[in-house]
């Protein structure tokens, strides 16, 4: 079997370079604490954050977590399954994947808007408050699950957060139009 860390391109993410966790991890399983997670994405963010500055770095880990989202989408949900049948799995795959509780709030059909919430998130559930949104992975993550399946590119953006003081993290997204 061949390195598929030194091959070209060996940083590019794909779905397939998440390797076998059930055979490489027999004993510890696949499951880790959130803190584990938490430590990596924030000690990234940490750094991104003092190379590029707050937007920048903020925009990355929005980029990340649209690659993320896609191949997530792309490798774990029905991508030809009607809307209801879609949001369906993806409720029931965020939930056994221990990433958040997500409802729908509103969804307009004519023009993709939506608002959702994610409870228990993982990004940020039991946080301090700071009075900021700071679930810009998971902007990333629902505008590419949302892009993979519509076929259209999604603006996603969270507008109450755990951090913030709410309680659930709700995100409003829409179809990017582009000028004609």
């Amino acid at each position: 079997m061949a390195n598929i860390f030194m091959k070209e391109g060996h940083r590019n993410f794909s779905w397939e370079k998440l390797g076998d966790i059930k055979e490489g991890r027999k004993e510890l399983g696949e499951e880790m604490p959130v803190v584990v997670y938490r430590m990596l994405e924030y000690a990234i963010n940490d750094i991104l954050t003092k190379k590029f500055g707050p937007e920048k770095a903020d925009e990355c880990i929005r980029e990340a977590g649209h690659l993320s989202g896609s191949e997530f989408a792309k490798n774990v949900l029905p991508l030809d399954a009607d809307f209801n049948e879609f949001i369906s799995v993806l409720q029931k795959k965020l939930v056994e994947l221990k990433i958040g509780i997500l409802r729908i709030e509103q969804f307009d059909e004519a023009d993709g808007s939506f608002v959702l919430t994610v409870a228990e998130d993982l990004d940020c559930s039991g946080l301090p408050p700071t009075n900021e949104v700071v679930c810009n992975y998971d902007e990333g993550f629902l505008s590419g699950i949302l892009e993979a399946y519509s076929g259209q590119p999604y603006h996603v953006r969270e507008i109450d957060c755990w951090a913030s003081g709410a309680r659930v993290c709700r995100f409003k997204g829409n179809v990017i139009v582009s000028p004609a």
